[in-house]
């Protein structure tokens, strides 16, 4: 969600239950490393929202001429006009210095954060409230806005609100920036690359028909909304 917002405040009774379904997303080692910073203050809004332009304009000259233009023409955020933003994220401390299953990836911490980021989105959605996750940022801009201690990583900033309506494709693909990948190229067996051949000719019959059946039902729900 961008640009669709409407005013109207989430009331305290759907927000408790967004952060609940957050909170009761798994985690590794049941450190649970999230945190949930709600952003309503116009001031701070702006100064993030700054934080926003300066970082999209950077990003813009990274790419070809002519996907630049077409980059600065995208909506890619909405954080002045959601009602709500939230900045999720994650104590790398929480559970101490050894914590069970990040003994080998120490990004585990990070991972389980953002679970709890899809909780609160699938959550959201069936409440009929719009999700929009802005990442272009500089990390230390984000921690000297919202005073974030040095060792919590600022891992999502949402903005949150009622939308006018929900669209049946995602933004940029509607744009034309990106198509959505074919789901029965991205599966392999056993090994990478291997697709299997008729050992998952079955599973990839049914993969190509569930994808156009979801395109289909998505389609059809944002059309009833």
């Amino acid at each position: 969600m961008r640009g669709q917002f409407l005013p109207d405040p989430i009331p305290d009774a759907v927000l408790s239950r967004l952060l609940t379904a957050a909170h009761f997303a798994p985690s590794v080692g049941f450190m649970q490393p999230w945190s949930f910073l709600l952003v309503r203050d116009p001031a701070i809004k702006r100064r993030v929202h700054d934080a926003f332009l300066h970082a999209n304009a950077e990003a813009a000259l990274l790419f070809e001429e002519d996907r630049r233009d077409q980059y600065r023409q995208l909506r890619l955020q909405g954080i002045l006009e959601a009602p709500l933003n939230l900045c999720v994220t994650c104590d790398r401390d929480r559970a101490g210095p050894v914590v069970l299953g990040r003994t080998h990836n120490k990004a585990m911490d990070v991972y389980s954060t953002v679970c709890a980021v899809q909780n609160l989105w699938l959550a959201a959605r069936a409440e009929g409230v719009g999700v929009g996750w802005v990442s272009i940022f500089r990390a230390s801009a984000l921690r000297d806005i919202l005073q974030l201690p040095p060792r919590i990583v600022p891992v999502a900033y949402l903005c949150l609100g009622y939308v006018s309506y929900f669209n049946d494709r995602p933004d940029l693909e509607a744009a034309g920036w990106r198509g959505r990948l074919p789901l029965e190229q991205l599966v392999y067996l056993d090994r990478w690359g291997e697709t299997g051949d008729e050992a998952t000719a079955g599973l990839r019959e049914n993969l190509r028909r569930d994808q156009r059946e979801a395109i289909l039902l998505k389609a059809a729900s944002a059309a009833a909304e």
